[in-house]
């Protein structure tokens, strides 16, 4: 059981770090992808038109002559995105971690990181929407599925929501679904809206520590990384101060003191109980108020459509007088 744990930990951490993969202060080359039909505000919707030629996150230009009738999709944000369009009969393969919408159960996986490319292949999809984040280890399995005359489009690594916009909107235009990539955006924007609104009127700011992995290895999201930039939003303090992920010592986290303690992982049984009952953390706020709460880690780090579900999650777990 102890092995299992530590196997799931390992998947968790990796997709927070992929999440995270990008948030730092340099800026990123092309960060909005160059198209025929470029769109950068959604109040501006170019029609589904083809063909269309977009610039994925590699740099490769990949021209669509028409609507995909089949695809295949390697990331669980891709997979989201994909399904929220109205592609789920378009979709014939997804990634192994893929749980939602519950549909994509039902689809043909092929893989995770280590993706079966002979299969890939072997279901001849018209586009595989790839990932930037898979790069490390999938760059070679990506170009054997070009080299099969499958195209493969490499979906930037989102690293703020702004970014998130932009690849909704490009998969929009990829697959013709530019008006319901326009109102999946249009629907989050305002979401995120409600939630700054409400969390504005906040008077008593609060301190926030937020774990995504149990100890001994406690690690937790410092400054530029995308939950540093919920944080903001909702004008909570993050008690980590560190650039990007680091490893948090308990006696630190009690040290700090925080208000509130975020759990951002679920393959703890019991997690809740287990934070409070660790040595010392009896004398931490937020354990002496009731204030540690589960989080589901989806939620904030599929950049896709549900993200500003994550956003207004984390505000309720924070502030949840706001809510009432």
């Amino acid at each position: 059981m102890k092995k299992l744990w530590q196997l799931m930990l390992m998947a968790v951490l990796a997709t927070f770090m992929l999440a995270a993969c990008g948030t730092t202060d340099e800026p990123k080359k092309d960060e909005t992808p160059a198209t025929e039909n470029t769109q950068t505000d959604t109040d501006d919707v170019v029609e589904a038109a083809f063909p269309v030629t977009l610039t994925d996150a590699v740099g490769n230009e990949i021209t669509f002559d028409e609507a995909p009738k089949t695809i295949v999709s390697m990331m669980p944000s891709n997979t989201e995105i994909l399904f929220a369009l109205g592609l789920n009969e378009e979709i014939v393969g997804v990634n192994d971690y893929d749980n939602f919408p519950e549909e994509a159960l039902e689809k043909e996986k092929i893989g995770g990181m280590e993706f079966n490319v002979e299969k890939i292949v072997s279901m001849q999809p018209d586009v595989v929407f790839a990932h930037e984040s898979g790069l490390g280890s999938g760059e070679d399995g990506y170009q054997q599925i070009r080299d099969a005359g499958i195209k493969v489009f490499v979906v930037t690594n989102a690293s703020n929501f702004d970014q998130t916009y932009t690849t909704i909107e490009q998969i929009g235009q990829a697959t013709g679904k530019t008006e319901e990539a326009a109102t999946i955006v249009e629907d989050m924007k305002a979401k995120v809206a409600e939630v700054v609104e409400k969390t504005s009127k906040v008077e008593d700011k609060k301190r926030v520590f937020i774990e995504t992995s149990d100890a001994p290895d406690i690690y937790a999201p410092g400054k530029n990384t995308f939950m540093q930039e919920i944080l903001d939003m909702i004008d909570a303090e993050n008690v980590v101060t560190e650039e990007g992920w680091a490893v948090i010592s308990p006696e630190e986290i009690v040290s700090q003191n925080p208000d509130v303690i975020i759990v951002m992982y679920s393959y703890v049984p019991d997690i809740i109980e287990s934070v409070k009952n660790r040595d010392g953390f009896g004398d931490i706020t937020a354990v002496k108020e009731d204030r540690v709460v589960q989080v589901d880690e989806n939620l904030t780090s599929r950049t896709g459509p549900r993200l500003a579900q994550g956003l207004e999650e984390v505000a309720k777990a924070i502030y949840p007088e706001a809510f009432e």
